[in-house]
């Protein structure tokens, strides 16, 4: 039966039910949407799996942060793509590549390991996660958030995780002892704001490697007063990337306790008795400041117990380190926990358009990272910042499409 033909039927059949507008009507509704999805889901089998990739260009040379050297000028980003018996193609990035997961996944409907309401069903399909999320959308001409429950997205604000020791580095052409200077970190900042972001991620904890530990400290508190009396209609955040001790943030957190940051994001590896003593200081000292954690090498039951606790704010694990579909199982866990997300993003461009989809669906994101590129592979679709907030493509899948050929 054709869709438009049940579509009709069920309609007429159900007329009576639809016309109480009760919440009868709503799951009759809700019930019809899910058996066709479904049913034009299995219309398709996965008929071919292939791999390539695409260079991603960042706008300018990304230096170095508390825990790593220089970042370069953009990755090289694997992707996926799943095409259909009936010809439907989606794409994205993947989990972990292997020959038996892919001679697993093909002749598989799609319904077989996909369901719009919840993911990815199959453990054993994970790894193409984002790309059978893409697929689905693209049958059923629906944006991801749309398959996650919402007809027009949740918007949220986003910053731009790209200011780094923009001041350490050289000039370009100049040897290693003649570095730029803080006028370079302030021109990138202006950078950003120019593309529409109003939040700013500062990378702070230079004393970690970089700089003594004392004298890096008071450059961190340096630039982040620089760049709120420079930029004083932004909101600032900031990233040390476990750069610090409990000590060595509080000193910071002193330094700088006149400027309303909106979040502290992994100012040391994560522990309990450190981030109650962190806590027990910003409940006095900053309160409106949120906590953010999570990005490196997540520990995902001790975050359970910081969110627990209440000892975060914001759960920020990487959205395909720890997955799309887990992230869509997790985050009504975290709103019964009264946490917030913002699922890490930095470095490719196509995660922060996977979080906008997410959040569009999904909301109880506080913001999401934006990570400025262009590349010539991909259209990057509709996606925009408007009024400092992320809107996201409402083309099917994730609105984006792959030039190159895989």
């Amino acid at each position: 039966m054709q869709r438009r033909t049940f579509l009709k039927q069920l309609s007429q059949s159900t007329a009576s039910v639809a016309a109480l507008s009760s919440p009868l009507a709503a799951q009759a509704t809700d019930w019809a949407s899910h058996y066709v999805d479904a049913k034009d889901l299995a219309a398709h089998k996965i008929a071919d799996i292939s791999y390539t990739k695409v260079q991603l260009k960042w706008p300018r040379f990304v230096g170095k942060n508390g825990r790593r050297d220089i970042h370069g000028y953009g990755p090289n980003v694997g992707v996926c793509v799943l095409t259909t018996d009936q010809g439907a193609v989606g794409w994205g990035m993947h989990g972990k590549r292997d020959d038996e997961t892919v001679a697993y996944l093909k002749g598989k409907r799609v319904s077989d390991v996909f369901q719009p309401s919840t993911g990815v069903t199959d453990a054993k399909a994970l790894a193409f996660d984002v790309p059978l999320h893409d697929l689905a959308g693209v049958i059923l001409n629906k944006p991801v958030y749309e398959m996650l429950g919402q007809k027009k997205p949740i918007l949220t604000k986003c910053y731009s995780g790209m200011i780094y020791f923009d001041e350490l580095e050289p000039k370009e052409g100049q040897v290693k002892t003649m570095p730029n200077g803080l006028d370079k970190l302030l021109e990138n900042c202006k950078h950003d704001y120019d593309l529409g972001y109003r939040q700013l991620k500062l990378k702070i904890g230079r004393g970690n490697i970089w700089m003594p530990k004392e004298e890096g400290t008071k450059r961190d508190i340096e630039v982040t007063k620089l760049v709120a009396r420079t930029f004083p209609d932004i909101e600032i955040l900031v990233d040390a990337n476990d750069g610090f001790t409990v000590d060595m943030a509080i000193t910071y957190l002193e330094g700088v306790r006149d400027i309303p940051l909106f979040w502290l994001e992994e100012p040391f590896a994560e522990n309990v008795a450190d981030y109650q003593k962190l806590r027990a200081w910003t409940k006095v000292n900053m309160p409106k400041m949120l906590l953010a954690e999570g990005e490196a090498n997540p520990n995902q039951e001790l975050l359970r117990e910081l969110c627990e606790k209440k000892l975060m704010d914001v759960h920020i694990s990487d959205i395909m380190g720890y997955g799309f579909t887990p992230w869509r199982k997790l985050m009504p866990e975290l709103k019964k926990m009264s946490i917030t997300s913002s699922p890490h993003a930095f470095g490719e461009l196509l995660k922060s358009y996977y979080c906008a989809q997410l959040t569009g669906g999904l909301g109880n994101t506080v913001t999401i990272e934006g990570v400025p590129a262009t590349c010539e592979e991909v259209d990057f679709g509709t996606y925009k910042i408007e009024n400092g907030k992320f809107i996201p493509s409402s083309a099917p899948g994730f609105g984006m499409k792959l030039l190159k050929k895989s």
